[in-house]
């Protein structure tokens, strides 16, 4: 199915083979966040020597390379299998990294920052900056000894764009990049219109899902001295009563009073507590089916991960303009698939820790 398709490098980006025998293939990307994979094989010589921990594997053409971080090989009289798991480079090679001592953005540009994060860091090997793409969205933070991954995500979501590691394996270089999806949605008429609809035959196996678990309308900010909380201000639409308030604390660690007036510390106490109930400021839902890669709207060339599309589901009073957020890429027995999930298209408020 994949044979002589998947190729697996060294961390050094060394080519060593081609990987053969596989059965499954999991490529999962992610639009906010760093994707992964899961791939079975036929426990061959060749495929054990290739498939060490650390090395890279890689299919031409994608974006995304994985480095292998699990190797499972199981061998009996009625089970042989190889099973190999890992995440993508910008997950596995920013996770090692930390943020430290300390970095500190004021109304700063978010693309700017999520690019000095990592230039600021020890060097990763390979890692090159690609080019500015113009985000105008603005942070401020304070953050010390803190995971790089970590942030980077959540500075994507605040700003409503993706970021990854992409590969040149023959120039031997790892760009990092970041990138906005493009509205496909009935919302628009710049560009064709992508729709998923059971009357236009695309979807299938639909798995929709709502939840109220993090749903909040009320946040009291503060910090803490010596386990008493001071300084409180109250988020929100304090009106609220009876069924209708939902109640939440958050901690505030990076305002210094001593640096602003009180009018503006308080205001940048509520701005706090404004970003909090703003992420968790409706009803949760997801939208997950699974995709012909080569229907009506083929993937890749109609639309890809990151993108705004419009889901219609009239029966469950369904219409709406969605990001994909994910997308799972399934080759298995002969066959290629694909599962969007369709998410959010609003920007994700940031908050630190």
């Amino acid at each position: 199915m994949l044979d002589d398709d998947v190729r697996v490098y060294s961390r050094d980006m060394d080519l060593i083979g081609f990987a053969a025998g596989i059965t499954s293939l999991q490529w999962h990307r992610m639009y906010y966040e760093a994707g992964n994979f899961e791939m079975h094989a036929t426990p061959t010589e060749d495929n054990v020597r290739y498939f060490k921990l650390e090395n890279l594997i890689w299919i031409p053409g994608k974006p995304e390379a994985g480095v292998v971080e699990s190797v499972d090989i199981k061998y009996s009289a009625t089970e042989r299998d190889l099973v190999v798991k890992g995440r993508f480079l910008e997950s596995s090679y920013m996770d090692r990294r930390l943020i430290r001592p300390s970095y500190m953005a004021d109304n700063a540009n978010t693309e700017t920052v999520m690019r000095t994060l990592l230039t600021n860091a020890v060097a990763i090997p390979h890692v090159v900056l690609g080019p500015v793409i113009g985000i105008t969205d603005t942070i401020s933070f304070n953050a010390q000894y803190k995971n790089l991954l970590n942030y980077e995500q959540k500075l994507a979501k605040s700003a409503a764009v993706g970021f990854r590691f992409r590969p040149d394996f023959e120039k031997k270089t790892i760009t990092f990049e970041i990138y906005q999806g493009v509205d496909r949605s009935t919302d628009q008429n710049d560009r064709p219109q992508v729709i998923f609809s059971e009357d236009y035959g695309n979807l299938e196996q639909i798995e929709y899902s709502r939840d109220t678990y993090s749903y909040k309308t009320v946040c009291y900010v503060g910090q803490l001295s010596d386990g008493v909380a001071t300084d409180v201000c109250t988020a929100g639409d304090d009106t609220l009563s009876g069924l209708d308030r939902r109640e939440t604390w958050i901690e505030v660690s990076d305002v210094d009073k001593s640096n602003l007036t009180s009018a503006q510390y308080q205001a940048a106490m509520i701005q706090h507590g404004k970003d909090e109930l703003w992420s968790n400021k409706c009803i949760s839902s997801t939208f997950e089916s699974s995709v012909n890669p080569d229907g009506n709207f083929k993937y890749l060339t109609d639309y890809d991960l990151g993108d705004i599309v419009t889901i219609r589901r009239p029966e469950w009073g369904i219409e709406k303009d969605e990001r994909i957020t994910e997308i799972n890429e399934v080759y298995e027995n002969g066959t290629f698939k694909i599962v969007p999930t369709f998410g959010t298209k609003a920007r994700i408020a940031f908050k630190a820790d």
